[in-house]
């Protein structure tokens, strides 16, 4: 009877610690604000944010669809393309041997800095913030899945080829579940890059989306409203991350029955 009751009550403590990690943010952020700590015009209080938002309501999700649409392009190509890229460095060791330093290089060239010549490259369309994204996304999607091919149980792929499996047969039933975990831990990565990817590619050119929004609000010295898109940054990023956490789930215990 004690085991169970002390079970129940750690889950309860291990659900209320996030929220009252936000509440004390919140609360904090409030006597900042509402007690002159920090000057308004630098710091507005949480209800001029969430009256700002209100206010702007419309324009802020007209806007949010198109960083959406940018932000889920581009992650789903670049997942494909991380994929393909950890299939063929782990099929082909001399590819892995050559493009890995590669790999990590790109990683090292700041986003702002590739921005406008994607802009000024394919204009202000959609496709400089598609490409983007590909480029902060595939990389967490490359290296975790690579990390997960090598982690695979060298018993069971002897056992697999001792029973006449194939080179395919190996990756199917061994390597790809065994990179299951490793790859959605690298597409949560991915997820969080994908919409700060396409906020900031729209910062340096474009019509519509958060991006777009943040510069004219910034210039207009609102900081309220601001605060209130940086906010709705977030909370799209987290509602990305929990959908694929919830495909996680799914996917492992699916892996666990078979």
């Amino acid at each position: 009877m004690y085991l169970p009751l002390t079970k129940k009550f750690q889950n309860i403590t291990n659900k209320l610690a996030p929220v009252i990690s936000v509440i004390a943010v919140i609360l904090l952020w409030l006597v900042l604000s509402e007690g002159e700590i920090v000057p308004a015009y630098m710091l507005p209080s949480p209800f001029e944010v969430v009256k700002a938002f209100f206010s702007d309501v419309e324009i802020l999700f007209t806007h949010a669809v198109v960083t959406v649409q940018e932000a889920l392009y581009g992650l789903i190509t670049g997942t494909a393309i991380g994929f393909i890229i950890a299939v063929l460095m782990d099929r082909f060791d001399f590819l892995y041997k050559a493009f890995y330093p590669l790999l990590v290089i790109s990683q090292t060239i700041p986003t702002i800095a590739i921005a406008p010549l994607l802009v000024l490259w394919m204009g202000f369309s959609m496709a400089p913030k598609i490409t983007l994204v590909v480029l902060t996304t595939f990389f967490p999607v490359t290296v975790s899945l690579l990390d997960g091919f090598k982690s695979a149980d060298r018993d069971e792929i002897n056992l697999v080829r001792s029973m006449g499996g194939n080179r395919f047969q190996v990756f199917r039933h061994v390597k790809l579940p065994a990179a299951a975990e490793q790859f959605f831990s690298g597409l949560k990565v991915s997820a969080s890059y994908s919409v700060v990817g396409a906020v900031i590619s729209e910062w340096l050119g474009g019509f519509e989306g958060l991006g777009v929004y943040m510069t004219r609000v910034k210039k207009a010295y609102a900081f309220d409203k601001m605060f209130a898109v940086i906010i709705l940054i977030s909370a799209l990023s987290l509602l990305l991350m929990a959908f694929i956490n919830v495909m996680r789930n799914y996917v492992l215990r699916y892996k666990k029955r078979s």
